[in-house]
């Protein structure tokens, strides 16, 4: 895979999971990797683990909510590797879950912080310095298929996750000048440890509200689906493959199909009834902005 030999990818949330299986793929290709994660101890066993596989690997602990621990990031990976070419946004809680009133602010904060500040954030430190080099890149931010459709009790991660595919949406079209494809994964279920986010909460969300039922339902059912998902060594290969296709969108479920096409169908009905609607008839043949030109 020359498209990657000898070039750099930073992967945020990179000790385990999606984001490790994905180091350990791109470091096979050639690329050099710099893991970012919030838990010290399984980031340094995830640094071994490179290491013994002979993949040049940096470690830095990080905390994505945090503007300046992606600053002092990029200060490492550049000091220690010179360019950096891939950035991977895979940091990310399932936190927000619960209905609309028992949703608290430090709930809500913890979630966006995490799941969209934290891509926010990385973009906004690592697109300048691949600009600056203009070599092939790659942005991937990790969404997730509830980004895709609103999931119910699921209210702030769904909104993140949603986010997160507009950004890619957005920054494809912004950045497709710069040399840099930009994409967006999501999955469905896999097998990591995202239902277990609250181990890694930091303590400026920390809450007194007490769970409602409806969480703990939502958690159990949550666990069964995620130790049923797909091996993260699948999701490793896809994105991998969608990097070299220059794809947008990276699907790894493609029975989750059923979703998207059905709330295009309604997106559909709904642009029908907005044409069939004498209140509007007066704008049916207004002009359509284009930003992309």
């Amino acid at each position: 895979m020359q498209e990657f030999d000898g070039k750099t990818a930073v992967i945020s949330g990179g000790a385990e999971g999606i984001g490790l299986n994905l180091a350990r793929t791109l470091g096979a290709a050639g690329m050099n990797i710099v893991l970012a994660d919030i838990e010290a101890a399984p980031l340094a066993a995830a640094e071994k683990v490179l290491q013994e596989a002979g993949i040049p690997v940096l470690a830095v602990e990080m905390d994505v909510a945090l503007f300046e621990d992606w600053q002092r990031t990029a200060q490492a990976a550049t000091e220690r590797f010179g360019a950096v070419h891939a950035l991977v946004n895979n940091a990310g809680v399932s936190g927000g879950i619960g209905a609309i009133e028992t949703l608290d602010d430090p709930g809500w904060r913890w979630t966006i912080d995490v799941n969209l500040m934290g891509v926010v954030y990385g973009a906004n430190v690592f697109v300048p310095l691949m600009k600056r080099h203009g070599e092939q890149s790659w942005l991937i931010n990790v969404a997730s298929m509830a980004g895709m459709a609103g999931a119910p009790l699921g209210g702030a991660y769904t909104a993140t996750k949603a986010a997160v595919v507009a950004l890619a949406e957005a920054w494809f079209e912004e950045l497709k000048g710069e040399n840099i494809q930009v994409s967006v994964l999501a999955p469905a279920f896999v097998k990591t440890r995202i239902h277990q986010s609250y181990r890694n909460r930091q303590p400026r969300y920390a809450t007194d509200v007490a769970p409602t039922p409806d969480v703990f339902k939502i958690a159990k059912v949550t666990t069964e689906a995620v130790n049923n998902g797909i091996d993260v060594e699948i999701v490793g290969k896809r994105v991998v493959e969608a990097m070299k296709a220059g794809e947008l969108y990276i699907f790894t479920h493609p029975s989750y199909r059923v979703v998207t096409d059905h709330r295009s169908a309604v997106i559909a009905d709904a642009f029908d009834k907005a044409t069939a609607s004498p209140e509007l008839q007066g704008v049916l043949n207004e002009k359509l902005i284009s930003f992309a030109d």
